[in-house]
């Protein structure tokens, strides 16, 4: 065939498309089959020329706007037709790519043609559509599909959902044909178990089955239908009936019947065969044929015929005289006409009846038999389905072609070494990408990632120098990389596992030098201003790279992210002695990744898809990962810290989803945490970055305080190398953490982590500062102090106070911390009384109580420390604590219990330190005179409320047994008079406060055991002469028998004014 006349034919068949179309459908499924798909492929002998005109005319097709999508909806649905369309897109994708040659014009035309789909697919996007995504087509039943048509071709609600039920039995049907070729048994029980054919077989719908579906194993078909059981001979019959022979002569029936199938090579079975088609062609087309018998013997006879003349083991052939005389007389008795059978025999002779068809999907050529049944299915096939310019069927047509699309485009970029071929091909892949994120699919956007970050060059950089001069000089390159970066801020939503190659861009770029300094930094920055402006304005991230590096402020520690370009591996300006065509190049790609805006990624994240962000951050994981395998490079750590900070600055921009990233964030920040043994960025970033997050997120999910704060206990499982190295700029962080968020931190867990962390600073020399400046931030005025923190603060007050770093000063201020708190007890117990039932505001008493004796405990201890001014600050703190409790209601027995371990387990241990003769405990004398005091006014101070109990007595005896200590204690080898004075005078004084309320009076009793009889027991071993100077008057013979005359017991006001009077 000429090459014009080619190029005639499919310009009248464009017109004929354009104004005919919907009368001729079968036709056009016929010219794409038989002669598009055939003369475009080389291996049926077609010439270059002849395949370039057929491609030139497909492309032509493909540029008219609804041709595609019309392919897809009549042929590609239908059951019984080829899969036009697909086949049209797979001839595309083929013919674009080169095979071991160079780019021709028939892989640009084919490309061409791909891409004129892909454009017309985008060109639809936006305009209403029917149920563009496809909703899942359940088939719960079997029904008569075959020959089912739909209500209304012309509605897009009705057609469309049909067509794509009907496309769905289409690909069923196909995975049922695979199952048959394997085993027809299990083949036809699979379609039953799938409701494409009855519970019960029936003949027809097997018939059908075998006749209409493509792909079957054409022998086994043969098999099947020749077979001698009864079922099977039912379907042979209605197998014969899907045809029509009507005006075919017989042996252009017979080819077409044998098309179908392979006769088998039992006689018996191919006379089965015979006698279905014979018993169908009589019916239709008896001409001059009397009855079926002579049908079944002349088809006999035209079978030995072609065997006979086309059998090249058959040395003699048949005459025309031979095949005549062999029959006569088969007609009913009579002879057929010589006319007649001599047409046959010839037809035999030059065109063979294949009784072996070819198997699979080929592209047969067009035969008188096959155009006479075309026009007759044309006859009650379903009409052409116009399609208007909305995109009704693009996402099915889309999931078909972009596959091999894909590959095709990649395969021509590749190959390519123009500029214009290449914006060809960006342009394709930019299309497909958006039609992926139209319709959602995400696999295949994914693909495209994947396609373009080979083409970057990034993912396997040599040499630094060598790559950046290499990426500077490839447009290809570059092109690729701006386009896989405009995908990822476009259309990142739907990327999945492209994140991970579009990481290691972004890595490669940063080691390039290539990647703006501030890519990460300004991330999380950008986050922080948009929500805290400045004086209602933000700082812009657009200013010029050299400008915003010159506003850095260089310091040792970067704190809570630090800046990315302090760790940048590469200087990013370029030596002065570089030629100026290298210097421009280079300017000229790094204005070129500017403009992909990176940063972007992170910033805008918070804009991502759910599934699309975790995404993301398990790149970044994955890809920050690998460094903490054990003897990793210092690019590789360099490679970790940027991936961290990346996911830092994610995380921060998606506090709303803190759920959804959170785990994945803590279990690798804890892997780097607990993995590293020696400071470096990497850690820093982790602990740093860490604190950060929970700075910016507990005022905003208290829901989650308790996790985030949690978190932070991964700070006290720092090595202690790496703690050391950065344990003050830790501490500053978590006292701004406390200053800023105090308010929204109110369980223990959440304050046990804080205050953990800063009492672990008491000892440290660089830390204590900050970590004593958030507990006083705390506690100063009582306003952050809550039940929940209380003890705990408390105990890092002690932390604080018995720590020798730094001045006594320091140590003082957190005694009076922990004394000044004794007001919140107090404050806490007359709201309790205001605003509790009686139930809760006596737990919360009880609670109380036992928050003072903590309190008192610490204080004790502190007592004992060695600076003499620390130690009488809190001795002075503790007397404060243990006589300002006018407001708490403090029971008896939480008294005692403080005399017993809080009171005289102090003095024991002064008594003791004092006696030990430690040099490094300095003017133990005064400490001493202190405490003996204290013990004096407390004891009087609760005289009247515990007077009266059982235990009295041996409470007073432990007050007795600890003055007449101290009176009799040697201090450094000497008794010392202040305190032998001290202990005399206060001694007096109680006895004559107990005296005058009536507690200390003679009792009547004898053996030795009453409170007056024990008093001058040991008060006369201490001083003699004092039972004389309290009861000058007293008779001995004479005992009262009650406290005073009128029972009378002083108020706490009386103590405090006779003790005052008395000079304690």
């Amino acid at each position: 065939m000429s090459p014009l006349i080619l190029s005639m034919v499919c310009s009248i068949v464009l017109n004929l498309y354009h104004g005919l179309r919907t009368e001729l459908k079968l036709q056009l499924e016929a010219f794409f089959s038989f002669v598009i798909l055939r003369l475009a492929h080389s291996r049926y002998g077609a010439s270059y020329q002849l395949q370039e005109v057929a491609m030139e005319a497909l492309v032509d097709f493909c540029r008219q706007k609804t041709f595609m999508m019309e392919m897809y909806a009549n042929f590609d649905c239908d059951m019984t037709c080829n899969n036009v369309f697909e086949d049209l897109t797979n001839l595309l994708s083929k013919s674009a790519i080169p095979m071991n040659c160079p780019l021709s014009s028939i892989h640009i035309l084919a490309l061409d043609g791909l891409i004129a789909v892909i454009q017309g697919i985008v060109g639809r996007i936006g305009i209403g559509s029917v149920g563009s995504e496809p909703a899942p087509v359940n088939i719960d039943e079997y029904t008569s599909f075959w020959t089912v048509k739909c209500d209304n071709y012309s509605d897009p609600y009705q057609w469309v959902p049909f067509i794509r039920r009907r496309k769905h039995i289409k690909r069923r049907l196909m995975v049922g044909a695979d199952h048959f070729n394997r085993d027809p048994k299990k083949g036809l029980e699979f379609l039953q178990g799938t409701h494409l054919l009855p519970e019960k077989l029936n003949p027809q719908s097997v018939a059908c089955f075998l006749r209409y579906t493509s792909g079957l194993d054409k022998n086994l078909i043969g098999d099947f239908l020749g077979s001698h059981d009864e079922f099977s001979i039912q379907v042979l019959h209605e197998f014969a009936g899907t045809f029509d022979f009507e005006d075919m002569s017989l042996d252009n029936a017979l080819r077409l019947l044998l098309e179908t199938f392979r006769l088998p090579g039992e006689s018996q079975k191919i006379q089965r065969v015979l006698e279905a088609f014979s018993e169908r062609y009589y019916d239709q087309s008896p001409q001059v044929l009397a009855n079926k018998d002579a049908a079944l013997m002349l088809s006999y006879s035209l079978i030995l015929l072609n065997t006979d003349r086309h059998n090249a083991q058959v040395k003699k052939k048949m005459t025309e005289e031979d095949f005549i005389r062999n029959n006569r007389r088969i007609n009913g008795g009579n002879d057929l006409p010589r006319e007649f059978l001599s047409e046959l025999y010839h037809s035999i002779c030059k065109n063979e009846i294949r009784t072996t068809p070819e198997q699979g999907f080929s592209y047969p050529e067009m035969t008188p038999s096959r155009w006479i049944d075309l026009m007759h299915k044309s006859k009650r096939i379903a009409p052409y389905i116009l399609s208007d310019s909305r995109a009704h069927l693009d996402h099915d047509m889309f999931a078909i072609m972009s596959g091999p699309t894909i590959d095709a485009i990649s395969v021509v970029f590749d190959h390519a070494e123009l500029e214009d071929i290449y914006q060809t091909c960006i342009d394709g892949f930019l299309a497909i990408a958006k039609i992926s994120a139209c319709h959602h699919l995400v696999d295949v956007l994914d693909s495209v990632v994947v396609s373009l970050c080979k083409f970057t060059t990034l993912l396997n950089p040599s040499s630094v120098e060598e790559s950046v001069l290499a990426f500077a000089d490839d447009a290809k390159a570059m092109m690729a990389t701006v386009t896989v970066f405009t995908i990822a801020n476009r259309y990142g939503d739907y990327i999945r596992t492209g994140w991970r190659n579009i990481l290691d861009c972004v890595l490669s770029l940063y080691k390039l030098g290539l990647l703006p300094a501030r890519v990460a930094s300004d991330a999380a920055e950008e986050s922080e201003l948009s929500a805290d402006p400045v004086h209602g304005k933000t700082i812009s991230n657009s200013l010029p790279l050299v400008h915003m590096q010159s506003m850095e402020i260089p310091r040792r520690y970067t704190g809570l992210m630090g800046r990315f370009s302090q760790f940048l591996a590469l200087d990013i300006e370029e030596p002065r002695s570089q030629p100026p065509e290298q210097l421009a190049a280079h300017q000229h790609t790094l204005q070129t990744i500017q403009e992909c805006h990176v940063g972007s990624i992170f910033t805008e994240s918070k804009f991502l898809q759910a599934e699309s962000l975790l995404e993301l951050a398990r790149a970044l994981i994955l890809a920050a990962s690998h460094p903490q395998k054990g003897n990793s490079l210092p690019e590789d750590e360099d490679t970790a810290v940027i991936c961290l900070e990346l996911l830092i600055t994610i995380t921060l921009n998606n506090r709303d989803r803190i759920l959804l990233l959170w785990q994945g964030v803590y279990e690798h920040i804890a892997n780097i945490v607990q993995s590293t043994i020696m400071p470096c960025s990497l850690v820093e970033k982790a602990v740093f970055g860490l604190l950060r997050i929970c700075q910016r997120l507990l005022p905003y999910k208290e829901n989650l305080a308790d996790e985030l704060l949690r978190s932070l206990q991964l700070v006290l499982k720092l090595d202690a190398r790496v703690a050391d190295a950065y344990c003050e700029q830790i501490t500053q962080e978590v006292g701004r953490l406390v200053k800023a968020n105090a308010a929204h931190i109110r369980s223990l867990t959440g304050w046990r982590t804080i205050t953990s962390l800063l009492s672990i600073t008491a000892r440290h020399p660089d830390a204590a500062e900050a970590g004593f400046d958030a507990l006083f931030f705390i506690m100063s005025d009582g306003s952050h102090l809550l039940p929940a923190n209380y003890v705990l603060c408390l105990d890092a007050a002690r932390q604080f106070a018995e720590s020798r770093v730094g001045q006594a000063e320091r140590s003082m201020c957190a005694v009076d911390l922990m004394g000044d708190s004794v007001g919140c007890l107090a404050r806490w117990s007359q709201n309790a009384k205001e605003a509790m039932g009686e139930e809760e505001s006596a737990k919360l008493s009880e609670d109380i109580g036992e928050m003072w004796l903590r309190l008192v405990q610490g204080l004790q201890k502190v007592c004992l420390d060695q600076r003499e001014q620390v130690r009488n600050h809190s001795l002075l703190s503790l007397q404060k604590c243990l006589t300002g409790v006018d407001g708490i209601n403090l029971p008896h027995d939480l008294w005692l219990q403080c005399f017993d371990l809080v009171i005289f387990t102090m003095l024991d241990d002064l008594l003791e330190i004092a006696q030990g003769r430690q040099n490094n405990y300095r003017n133990m004398e005064e400490t001493l005179v202190i405490a003996v005091k204290l013990l004096s006014k407390v004891f009087l101070l609760l005289l009247p409320e515990i007077a009266q109990l059982t235990t009295f007595c041996k409470l007073w005896v432990g007050v007795l047994s600890r003055m007449e200590k101290y009176l009799k204690i040697k201090v450094k080898g000497k008794k010392n008079e202040i305190l032998q004075e001290t202990v005399h005078e206060l001694l007096k004084n109680t006895l004559l406060v107990m005296k005058s309320w009536g507690v200390l009076v003679q009792s009547s009793a004898s053996g030795g055991d009453s409170l007056w009889e024990r008093t001058w027991l040991h008060v006369n071993t201490i001083a003699p002469s004092l039972q004389a100077e309290v009861f000058p008057d007293q008779d001995p013979e004479r005992s009262p028998h009650k406290l005073d005359e009128t029972g009378y017991i002083p108020s706490k006001e009386s103590v405090h004014a006779e003790y005052a009077g008395t000079g304690g």
